[in-house]
C-alpha cells in the first residue's frame, strides 16, 4: 500500500495542474498538449497501401517470400552477440560472393552510393589523383564524388555502350599516376558487362589500386575478387542478390587496407570511416566491438537469408541460369523487330539488357502503357542514356523464362497498341 505522505503529495500536485495550466495560458506558454497545432495527417490514418508490381527492370527486383519473411523477424539489438554471430554469417557469404578471402569484407548501411562513397573517401585523400573510367552514368558518379572530396579528377571516356582496352587503361595510369582506378564491371544505364582479367595487375604495375563496381552484375555474371586482383569490390542488395534495398556489401584487399589505414588525414565521413566500421564488423582483431552507428538489423536479417539462397544455388549456376535466361529474352526482342543496344553478345550484362528505342515510338508512352495494362516495369535510360534505350532486366527471383516470356508479350502488345509518329 503507498505510504500517506506519497499520497498527500501526489493529491496536491493533481490540485495545482489546472491552475498551473491556466496560468501557462494567461501568459502565453503552452505546454503539453496545447502544443500541437498541427493535425495529424489524414494520409497517416489510413492504412498503407502499396500495388504489386512485376520489377522487370534494372532494379529493385521482387524480393521472394523467404527473404521477406527473414526481414519481417523479430528484430534484436544491434550490439547483441547473436547480431554479431549474423554479421559474421553475412561476411562469409560475401567472401564467397566476391570469391575473397579478404579479412576486411563487411556490409555498409545504406544503398550501393554509400559504399561508392566509402570506397573514395577511405582510400583517397585531398589532392591524390584519382582516375575513372566513364561509358555510363557511375563513372559520372564516382567522378564528381572524387571531385567533391579534392582529389584531382582524371577521366577515361566513351560513350555510353563502349568498353575500353587494356592497353587504353595502361596509358592512362601511366600517365595520370593515380592511387585509384574505377571501373564499372555491370553497367546497368547501357547494359554493358566489363572485361576486368588483366586490369588488376595492371593497375598494381603503377602501384595503383583497382575499384570495381558490380552492382548490377554480382551473381548473373562471373566475377573473381582475388583471381582477377580487385582491390576494393562493392554491390547492392537489391539487384541479383534479392534482398531489399539499403545495404551494400563491399571487401577491401591488404593492399587497399594498407593504403586506408595509413593516412595522414582522416576520411571526410565520420559515419563511412573504416577505421570504426572495421571494429563494429569484428574487422580488425580487437576482442570487442564499440557502438559505432545502429545498424538496420532486419536489412542484415534478409541480407543474410539473400547471401544463404546464392550458397546454396552455387555461383556458377546462378552465372549460367542468368547467361541462359537473358538469351532467351535477346532472341524474343529481335523476333519483335527490335535492336540491341550493345551488339557485341559477350559485353552484354546478362541482368539488364538495353534495347535500342524503336524508331517513331515515344519510349514514355510505351512505358507507360505496359505499366497501366500488364503491371510490369520496365525503365528508360538512365544519365547519359535516357532517351537512347529501354532497360529490362531479370534477376535472381525475377530470373525465369516465364517472365521473361510475359515481357515480351507486354512490349508486343504495346507496339501494337501505342500510336507510331509518322515522321
Amino acid at each position: 500500500m503507498m505510504p500517506r505522505s506519497v499520497l498527500s503529495r501526489c493529491a496536491r500536485l493533481t490540485q495545482q495542474v489546472p491552475l498551473e495550466s491556466a496560468r501557462s495560458t494567461r501568459h502565453g506558454v503552452h505546454r503539453g498538449m496545447s502544443s500541437v497545432t498541427i493535425p495529424p495527417p489524414a494520409c497517416m490514418l489510413r492504412p498503407l497501401e502499396a500495388p504489386f508490381r512485376y520489377l522487370f527492370g534494372p532494379g529493385p527486383s521482387n524480393v521472394p517470400p523467404r527473404i521477406l519473411a527473414a526481414g519481417g523477424r523479430p528484430i534484436i539489438g544491434h550490439m547483441h552477440s547473436e547480431m554479431f554471430g549474423i554479421m559474421n554469417d553475412i561476411k562469409k557469404g560475401i567472401q564467397y560472393a566476391f570469391q575473397t578471402s579478404n579479412n576486411m569484407t563487411l556490409v555498409m548501411s545504406g544503398s550501393a552510393h554509400t559504399a561508392m562513397e566509402c570506397a573514395v573517401f577511405n582510400i583517397v585523400e585531398p589532392g591524390e589523383s584519382v582516375l575513372v573510367a566513364i561509358n555510363g552514368i557511375w563513372g559520372e558518379r564516382v567522378a564528381e564524388i572524387a571531385e567533391r572530396m579534392g582529389a584531382k579528377v582524371h577521366t577515361l571516356v566513351k560513350t555510353p555502350g563502349g568498353h575500353f582496352t587494356n592497353a587504353e587503361i595502361e596509358q592512362a595510369l601511366a600517365k595520370h599516376k593515380p592511387v585509384l582506378f574505377f571501373l564499372t564491371h555491370g553497367e546497368s544505364s547501357s547494359g554493358l558487362v566489363h572485361p576486368v582479367d588483366g586490369v588488376g595487375d595492371i593497375c598494381h604495375k603503377y602501384n595503383c589500386l583497382l575499384l570495381v563496381d558490380s552492382v548490377a552484375s554480382l551473381g548473373a555474371a562471373p566475377l573473381l575478387m582475388d583471381q582477377q586482383n580487385i582491390d576494393i569490390l562493392y554491390t547492392g542488395s537489391q539487384k541479383a542478390l534479392n534482398a531489399p534495398p539499403g545495404t551494400a556489401p563491399i571487401s577491401f584487399s591488404e593492399r587497399a587496407c594498407h593504403k586506408m589505414f595509413n593516412r595522414k588525414t582522416k576520411p571526410v565521413s565520420y559515419l563511412l570511416d573504416m577505421t570504426h566500421l572495421s571494429n563494429y564488423w569484428g574487422n580488425d582483431g580487437k576482442p570487442d566491438r564499440i557502438y559505432h552507428h545502429t545498424g538496420p538489423v532486419s536489412g542484415f536479417f534478409a541480407l543474410r537469408e539473400s547471401l544463404a539462397i546464392l550458397a546454396e544455388t552455387g555461383l556458377e549456376n546462378s552465372w549460367k541460369h542468368h547467361t541462359e535466361v537473358a538469351e532467351y529474352l535477346w532472341k524474343g526482342l529481335e523476333d519483335l523487330g527490335l535492336k540491341l543496344f550493345i551488339k557485341d553478345k559477350d559485353l552484354r550484362l546478362p541482368s539488364v539488357t538495353t534495347v535500342a528505342i524503336p524508331e517513331g515510338y515515344n519510349w514514355k508512352e510505351l512505358l507507360a502503357y505496359i505499366m497501366k495494362h500488364h503491371q510490369i516495369e520496365f525503365t528508360g535510360g538512365l544519365g547519359p542514356t535516357v532517351g537512347m534505350v529501354l532497360r529490362i532486366g531479370f534477376m535472381g527471383y525475377n530470373c525465369n523464362k516465364a517472365n521473361a516470356a510475359m515481357a515480351l508479350a507486354a512490349l508486343e502488345d504495346a507496339l501494337k497498341q501505342c500510336r507510331k509518329s509518322k515522321a
